[in-house]
């Protein structure tokens, strides 16, 4: 009886040291995460760490040190704990956040194959997460899978087509593949919805480029690219509206660009109604821009995107408030 009641004892003393244990790490887990949401993360990473070493099995401690890590730029340190959840019997939450933050972890490390691998392991547990295409995109770009990157692009425009960064990427992969109308009209919306910044400058660029008959110049190994006939049209369609604006005269600038953009807006919408292959740009960029160019509101368009790199078109859009304003009602409703 007496050795009975010292197992009883012995058992009570270990379920309550457990219990004690478990609670522990609780706590640590607990305190991590306030440090975490302050953006102390080097204080939260000592209190994950502490809480792994009471429960070197528990998979929230090693999710939010993995997370904290990476949030430190400790990016490389942070996968071994984000596989570990992996294979953990993790929440669907949490299995799509490891794989999106290993697939810019691995993008950052230019590892391109791992970091497609995760965006894609990712949207195939959230697809409607605009972000994760986008991503997935820009991985297929920095790889120089301009066809993939293109769908990608697309579909998150789909997802948000006010989101400036889809367009961008829409038109650099377009512009990389030699398909200038795809990639003009793109970048024309892009400034649209940003027309200040680095980036805009970048976009305006390559406006002016593909206007004067430029293309990008061909990374070492890349393969020329091989329209279409159709973005052969296109193309061609573009060159000669361009041809024809250069036999006027124009006062400034500003003046001549709203007519190579009225130009070619119109070509591209009447060339693109008699097209049949993809659908994206004949239904959401081209037939869109074909109603702007008849709308009579393309001066003030045209300057509007071009305000980072004119100055002249800048002031005047400042002294044409009423007009700029009835531009973006009519995109608005268009």
């Amino acid at each position: 009886m007496k050795h009975c009641l010292k197992f009883i004892l012995f058992l009570i003393l270990i379920i309550l040291a457990v219990s004690t244990f478990a609670q522990t790490a609780k706590d640590l887990i607990e305190e991590g995460l306030q440090l975490s949401n302050a953006k102390n993360y080097a204080a939260a990473i000592e209190k994950y760490k502490a809480a792994l070493a009471n429960d070197t099995a528990n998979t929230t401690a090693k999710y939010q040190l993995a997370f904290a890590l990476n949030a430190t730029g400790k990016g490389v340190e942070a996968l071994p704990y984000f596989k570990e959840v992996l294979k953990a019997n993790s929440s669907t939450a949490v299995l799509q956040s490891s794989y999106t933050i290993m697939a810019g972890i691995y993008d950052r490390l230019g590892q391109a194959p791992n970091a497609i691998s995760n965006y894609k392991l990712a949207i195939g547990l959230d697809s409607a997460d605009y972000a994760l295409h986008y991503g997935l995109g820009l991985a297929y770009f920095r790889n120089k899978q301009y066809s993939q990157a293109e769908q990608s692009a697309i579909n998150a425009i789909t997802l948000a087509p006010s989101q400036p960064a889809n367009l961008r990427l829409y038109g650099l992969v377009t512009f990389h593949q030699n398909e200038r109308a795809s990639a003009l009209l793109s970048l024309c919306r892009y400034l649209y919805l940003a027309p200040n910044g680095n980036r805009a400058e970048e976009a305006y660029s390559n406006v002016q480029s593909i206007l004067q008959g430029g293309r990008l110049k061909l990374e070492a190994g890349v393969k020329p690219p091989k329209p279409g006939a159709e973005s052969l049209e296109l193309n061609q369609a573009i060159t000669d509206a361009v041809k024809e604006v250069e036999k006027r005269r124009y006062f400034a600038p500003a003046d001549k660009f709203t007519e190579q953009l009225q130009a070619i807006f119109a070509a591209i919408g009447s060339l693109a109604q008699k097209q049949t292959g993809n659908r994206f740009f004949r239904t959401q960029l081209a037939a869109r821009f074909y109603k702007l160019s008849q709308s009579g509101h393309m001066p003030a368009f045209a300057r509007y995107i071009s305000q980072s790199q004119d100055k002249s078109a800048a002031t005047w859009i400042a002294s044409h408030g009423q007009v700029v304003e009835a531009m973006k009602k009519w995109t608005a409703e268009n």
